[in-house]
C-alpha cells in the first residue's frame, strides 16, 4: 500500500480511502463492518464518513465506531459538518459559524465514539459566514485537541484561493485537503481547481472516481443497472452515450497492456498531481479488496499519455 503525506502536515494516508456513504443505507450494519475491517486488514485505514451518510442520522459515523472500537489509534478518521443529518440537505445556512462547528464536534464525537477526529472537513461551502470565522472556529478545535486536521469538500477554486489566504494571513490552521469529483471521464476541475490546491498545497480526494460504478466494467451501453445499486438511483448523473463512446475505446487500450477499465480508472486518478488520497466506496469486503488491488500499481508516462489521447482527443 502507497501512503502520502496531505498537504504541508505529517498526516499519512492510504492512496486508497474507504468512503463509507454505503454505510447504513445500500449496505446493513454487518456487512459494512465487514467492509470497514476488509479495508482495515489490507492497508486501507482511513475511513471518509459525514453525519449525513448512511441514510442520514449519522448511521455512518455509528456504524464506522462499532468497526474501528479496538483499533481506534491505527485508524485515521475523516468526517465532515455543514449538513444536517436529520434532513440530509447538501448545505444549511450558517454551517460554518463558530456556534454550528462546536456543537457539530461533539455530536461526530459521540457518534464516532472517540475523542478526537483526524481529518474534519466543511462538506460544502457556506456562503453567508465569512471563511475568517470557520477557520477561527476550528483553529480552537485544533488547539482543544478535538481535531487534529481540517480539510473542505465541493468548493470553487476563489473559494480555496481565499480560505489558504485568510488562513495565512491571520496565521490559522489551513485546509489540507479538498474533495472534489474527479474521475478519467470527468476533468472538470483540472482547469482551475488543481492547480490552485498546487498553488495553496492543497491535497486532492477525488471522490467518485468510479463514476457512481460506471467504471467498473459491471455495466453495459443500453443496460439497466440493478435495481438497489447507487448507479440505479443516480443513473442521470452518470451515464450517457458520449461516456460509453469513451469506456469501450478505454477497455479496448486496456486489453493491450492486460489492465480491465477499473484498475484504468482507479490507476489513473491515483497519479494525477495534487490527489493524496483516492476515495472508493464498497458494499462488501471483496469489493474493497477488488478496488485495493486494482489501484496498486503504476501506469507508464505513455500509458497515461494514451488514456488522455482517448478521453480528451489530443
Amino acid at each position: 500500500m502507497k501512503y502520502n503525506l496531505l498537504g504541508n502536515s505529517d498526516l499519512k494516508v492510504p492512496i486508497i480511502t474507504l468512503g463509507a456513504l454505503n454505510f447504513g443505507s445500500f449496505c446493513d450494519e454487518e456487512t459494512s463492518i465487514n467492509t470497514i475491517r476488509a479495508a482495515i486488514d489490507n492497508g486501507a485505514n482511513c475511513i471518509d464518513t459525514a453525519p449525513t451518510y448512511g441514510g442520514m442520522r449519522g448511521n455512518s459515523e455509528e456504524i464506522t465506531a462499532k468497526a474501528i472500537k479496538n483499533d481506534r489509534d491505527k485508524i485515521i478518521i475523516a468526517t465532515k459538518f455543514g449538513t444536517d443529518p436529520s434532513t440530509g440537505r447538501s448545505s444549511i445556512q450558517g454551517g460554518g459559524t463558530k456556534e454550528y462547528i462546536v456543537k457539530a464536534v461533539e455530536d461526530s464525537l459521540k457518534r464516532l465514539e472517540t475523542d478526537y477526529i483526524d481529518l474534519y472537513q466543511m462538506h460544502f461551502p457556506d456562503n453567508e459566514t465569512p471563511i475568517d470565522e470557520t477557520l477561527e472556529a476550528l483553529d480552537g478545535l485544533i488547539k482543544s485537541g478535538k481535531i487534529r486536521y481540517i480539510g473542505s469538500s465541493s468548493f470553487a477554486s476563489w473559494q480555496i484561493s481565499e480560505a489558504g489566504w485568510t488562513a495565512l494571513t491571520q496565521e490559522f490552521k489551513q485546509f489540507i485537503s479538498m474533495q472534489n469529483r474527479y474521475s478519467i471521464l470527468n476533468r472538470d476541475m483540472e482547469e482551475e481547481i488543481v492547480p490552485v490546491c498546487a498553488k495553496h498545497n492543497v491535497s486532492i480526494l477525488p471522490f467518485f472516481p468510479l463514476e457512481s460504478g460506471l467504471l467498473t466494467g459491471k455495466f453495459k451501453r443500453n443496460e439497466e443497472p440493478p435495481k438497489g445499486t447507487r448507479l440505479a438511483l443516480w443513473r442521470g448523473a452518470f451515464v450517457s452515450d458520449s461516456k460509453f463512446d469513451v469506456i469501450e475505446k478505454l477497455e479496448v487500450f486496456g486489453k493491450t497492456i492486460n489492465r480491465n477499465i477499473l484498475e484504468l480508472s482507479l490507476a489513473w486518478v491515483a497519479q494525477q498531481k495534487q490527489v493524496g488520497s483516492v476515495l472508493v466506496g464498497a458494499t462488501s469486503p471483496e469489493q474493497i479488496k477488488q478496488n485495493i488491488d486494482a489501484i496498486s500499481w503504476e501506469m507508464t508516462e505513455s500509458e497515461l499519455e494514451e488514456v488522455n489521447t482517448i478521453v480528451l482527443g489530443n
